[in-house]
């Protein structure tokens, strides 16, 4: 497993219908900007269209030496031999989860609040993401943002490894690091990016350097 917990960009991948980016091609440039981890986040595709995606991803993934991992869906993780999954509050309890993948696979958490994140360190995923930091457009169901002062209090009361999501680009990411995160999770920042690669080079350099 190529997963360490030293990560900083962790690059998130839409594969909805309404995406006009190719996942594909939007992983590779990241991955040469520098991405530290690869989600695949697909709705509204069939599984078999996003068990060939993710199949194409496992093997630029493992070329790049880092990690895949698959939002929501623990069989399409174990299909393509993903390196874990992240679980959102409505998917199925890490408990079960962690069960069915065994102890070598990544599992990671989105949480809403401090609240949840208080109770998701007590289960023992390998991370947990907090957002959204700012508003965002990236999703469509996205939960009201928490804001800085949050995600403070957070970095400061966890053991655990957190990213920060949510709203996060090259203009906020100095305040979100001022903030206390180490670890940033971007969707648009990259996808909308005129230049993908340049835009996780970007960031990861000021991630670097703050850090």
């Amino acid at each position: 497993m190529l997963y360490s917990s030293e990560w900083r960009l962790y690059v998130i991948l839409s594969a909805s219908p309404e995406c006009k980016s190719d996942p594909l091609e939007l992983a590779s440039l990241a991955i040469g900007g520098g991405a530290d981890i690869i989600q695949l986040r697909y709705k509204g595709k069939s599984l078999r269209e996003a068990y060939g995606l993710a199949k194409s991803l496992r093997r630029l993934t493992r070329e790049a030496k880092i990690p895949l991992i698959i939002n929501d869906r623990v069989d399409l993780a174990l299909a393509v031999e993903a390196d874990g999954v992240h679980l959102g509050q409505d998917d199925l309890p890490y408990e079960q989860a962690r069960r069915i993948l065994g102890s070598g696979k990544v599992i990671g958490l989105s949480c809403h609040s401090l609240k949840q994140a208080r109770q998701a360190e007590t289960l023992g995923p390998d991370y947990i993401s907090l957002g959204p930091v700012f508003p965002t457009r990236s999703k469509p169901d996205a939960k009201p943002a928490l804001g800085l002062e949050v995600l403070t209090q957070a970095q400061r009361e966890l053991q655990i490894p957190l990213v920060a999501i949510g709203g996060i680009a090259l203009s906020n990411l100095s305040k979100v690091i001022e903030a206390g995160a180490r670890r940033i999770a971007v969707i648009s920042a990259i996808s909308q990016a005129a230049d993908p690669a340049a835009a996780a080079r970007k960031l990861k350099d000021t991630l670097q350097r703050r850090l």
